[in-house]
């Protein structure tokens, strides 16, 4: 078992930025890749960043290329989703993930879910 704990949302300003964090314990050894993947009211999830727990080979969505940055500390088993220039189309529930394998893009890959935290971005 994984757990995710994600922590850093909150209310911002569009043009803001936000620092989310996602710390694993547990069998974290077989963690293969982290993803961000978010859900705004009334829509389905979308993936929004990944990285490969070993490599640091990173995937974004098209939509927040060049806004988001996804990186991660192996030593304190943490992920991070460094969001800038926020708009109010990023206003979601973010969720943390964990994979043992499969596409990094497609949420049934993922094994493990943190809880998720609230991001609102107001224009």
């Amino acid at each position: 078992q994984v757990q995710l704990v994600e922590s850093g949302g909150g209310l911002v300003q569009a043009g803001g930025s936000l620092r989310l964090s996602c710390a694993a314990s547990g069998r974290t050894f077989s963690t293969y890749a982290m993803g961000w993947f978010r859900q705004a009211p009334g829509k389905e999830r979308e993936f929004v960043a990944a990285i490969h727990w070993s490599a640091g080979w990173q995937y974004y969505a098209d939509s927040v290329k060049g806004r988001f940055t996804i990186s991660r500390d192996n030593a304190k088993n943490t992920v991070y989703l460094q969001m800038n220039s926020l708009k109010s189309e990023d206003t979601a529930v973010y969720y943390c993930a964990a994979s043992s394998g499969g596409s990094v893009y497609i949420g049934r890959d993922y094994n493990y879910w943190g809880q998720g935290t609230q991001v609102t971005v107001s224009s």
